[in-house]
């Protein structure tokens, strides 16, 4: 039996592909806990893993930091505040990460140390200062390591094909480079106080050097690329939204189903006004069609101002994909990573209105893998949202595109696949 830690960010795109994986460590006989945020003790110890929360890391000021604002800057607009927003979230938090990290693996003894990509100390400084053996598992769909085959991550930019293509991803690259040079250097004047050496280049790149850094994902949805380290090994998705024994809503039963449904989501972290969900309400009101609406769980449905209430129209806190994407014609979504591998899991084609972090590169893929469109949030007005739910239902190549996408997901192994090599590490 041996042990494995993730240290991750509470957040549920974060979270839950890392609960699949636990899971299916646990499966074969290995012990997984976790370090996370106290809002995460709930999902953590109700499957049964050990739980360590944050105390040195502020959660609290995290949480202000990540949702307090109406919209989450640019680097490129707004440089400034996103190189703010990134100091105080991925790397002021460290020093807290480590050593609330040492204390634990001092007490719980981990064989193998699993961060997500934003969650640093693991991969930063720990893998050196304790020679532990540290495995990055991602959530995102895209690999985040630089390279010329795919664009500069966080622009959603299409892959850098011609020759045009790449002296633009090239600009954009170098643009930004400047701009964060400020930042990596603030990264390794932290490194230093931990006796460790400088990187040379961005955080990103420096996660390569990872013995294992999984992609939930599969080449087909990441441009084929070619230019990656060994250390990259992609998956599948991994996986999971709700507990085994929890039931489909019996409302399900009262959905019409001589008509498509279409589920439109904005995720479960909003730092934006819903006007996915409103531009939805009213654009899709009355047409042959069934709509369900999540405003995610912090959100009431009552005060989203979504216009008068039409007869095709529900609208719930929450409804578990596995449950409502197999029943699902169309997908709405605002471009989380979650719920892109989750759609194209049961092969669902979808419109994406990606609107932060890692959204726009999610859509790029989406739609480069012809399974949807891409429409811009300033451009979300009701009639061109249901231009774009009529057109995904009318051409059926977007649907057709998705099930292949479907297709290739179920020839990895998921979870299972994540946890053999994360024991492989191990050895």
């Amino acid at each position: 039996m041996r042990r494995f830690l993730f240290g991750l960010w509470p957040f549920p795109g974060h979270l839950h592909p890392n609960i699949a994986i636990a899971h299916a460590l646990r499966g074969r006989g290995n012990d997984v806990a976790f370090y996370t945020g106290i809002q995460a003790r709930t999902k953590v110890e109700g499957e049964g893993f050990a739980f360590f929360p944050f105390r040195a890391v502020d959660e609290q000021h995290i949480d202000t930091l990540m949702f307090s604002q109406h919209q989450v800057p640019s680097l490129i607009k707004r440089p400034l505040r996103m190189i703010d927003l990134y100091r105080g979230w991925l790397l002021d938090t460290v020093p807290d990460q480590v050593s609330d990290l040492e204390g634990i693996m001092k007490q719980w003894r981990p064989d193998c140390l699993v961060c997500d990509p934003t969650f640093w100390s693991p991969f930063l400084v720990l893998q050196e200062r304790i020679s532990i053996p540290v495995a990055i598992s991602s959530f995102i769909p895209g690999c985040m390591i630089p390279g010329p085959d795919a664009p500069p991550w966080g622009f959603g930019l299409p892959q850098p094909r011609s020759r045009f293509a790449r002296l633009v991803a090239q600009g954009v690259e170098a643009v930004s480079d400047r701009i964060l040079k400020g930042f990596r250097q603030d990264v390794n004047q932290l490194r230093a106080k931990y006796g460790l050496p400088p990187i040379p280049g961005s955080v990103n790149a420096f996660t390569g050097q990872v013995p294992l850094h999984l992609i939930p994902s599969v080449p087909e949805l990441d441009y084929q690329r070619q230019d990656l380290p060994a250390c990259v090994r992609y998956v599948g998705p991994c996986v999971w939204n709700k507990q085994k024994n929890e039931k489909p809503p019996a409302w399900f039963e009262a959905v019409r189903t001589d008509q498509p449904w279409i589920h439109v989501t904005e995720g479960t972290m909003h730092a934006q006004a819903p006007f996915v969900l409103q531009a939805a309400a009213r654009g899709l009101a009355n047409l042959p069609m069934q709509v369900i609406m999540t405003t995610g769980k912090d959100r009431d449905p009552s005060e989203l101002d979504t216009g008068p209430s039409a007869p095709n129209i529900r609208v719930e806190r929450w409804v578990a994909h596995s449950d409502l994407l197999p029943r699902t014609d169309v997908l709405v979504t605002t471009g989380g990573a979650s719920t892109i591998l989750a759609g194209l899991t049961t092969g669902v084609p979808m419109v994406i209105v990606p609107t932060q972090w890692d959204k726009p590169d999610n859509a790029q893929r989406v739609v480069e893998a012809g399974a949807g469109l891409r429409l811009s949030p300033r451009r979300c007005s009701p009639n061109r949202l249901r231009a774009s739910v009529e057109r995904i239902l009318a051409e059926p190549s977007y649907r057709r595109n998705a099930q292949r996408m479907a297709a290739v997901f179920a020839q990895y192994g998921g979870a299972t696949k994540a946890a053999e090599l994360l024991e492989d590490l191990c050895i």
